[in-house]
């Protein structure tokens, strides 16, 4: 029986790796992009936030509800970006069914959601890395979404490896492979617009901030 849990964990980890590994170093022929995170969250990360985990779900349902309200800003402020329109819809929609599913985990575990949220000072140090003009905020901007696909999909593999609870163990290995997904797609949008050495010049130093922000960042009953 170990043996056949060892063998699941470096499949799922093998897994992982292929998906983030499309997100952050240069093209070469083709579209090839791969990401590694400049800060590897600890698995005693997720042996924290099992202790309270009902807290960590209502901090889940909120991000994956500003996930899907970024998505559709990005829409609403850049309305001429029709090329990636259909796409950040169709995440916006995705986003939007993480929040119902967690939420119906949570109505399963008589949680209710809260009245407020505590302010997510990780996201809001991000944000403060983003340029003060238009086109370069779009791009910070749909590059810090790439980044925060990539770190919930490391952590909620995590939280997948620490549950003991298997419907929770299923349900955040579903998640992570959908969230390392986004995170690629993020990196293709901005690519649409701005040339390739740009991008992953941005990409590479908003990426070692942002493992430099994670890895100060207390750890609690959150995703960040």
């Amino acid at each position: 029986m170990e043996a056949q849990k060892y063998k699941a964990q470096v499949r799922s980890q093998s897994l992982l790796n292929s998906l983030l590994n499309v997100i952050f170093a240069p093209k070469q022929n083709n579209l090839k992009l791969s990401l590694d995170l400049a800060y590897k969250t600890p698995p005693e990360w997720a042996e924290q936030v099992m202790t309270d985990f009902d807290s960590f779900l209502q901090d889940h349902a909120d991000c994956e509800r500003k996930a899907s309200s970024m998505a559709m800003s990005f829409v609403a402020k850049c309305p001429d970006k029709v090329e990636i329109i259909p796409e950040l819809i169709d995440t916006a929609l995705e986003e939007l069914e993480h929040f119902q599913s967690v939420y119906q985990l949570m109505e399963k575990r008589g949680i209710r959601l809260p009245d407020r949220m505590p302010k997510d000072t990780y996201v809001d140090r991000l944000i403060k890395l983003c340029r003060s003009s238009v086109e370069e905020r779009l791009m910070d901007r749909l590059l810090i979404a790439s980044i925060l696909e990539c770190r919930g999909a490391e952590r909620f593999k995590l939280v997948a490896d620490a549950a003991e609870d298997e419907e929770i163990k299923k349900f955040y290995k579903k998640l992570w492979t959908s969230e390392a997904k986004h995170g690629h797609i993020f990196v293709k949008f901005a690519l649409n617009y701005w040339p390739e050495n740009e991008v992953y010049e941005r990409l590479n130093f908003l990426n070692d901030e942002e493992g430099k922000i994670c890895k100060s960042t207390p750890w609690r009953a959150a995703l960040h």
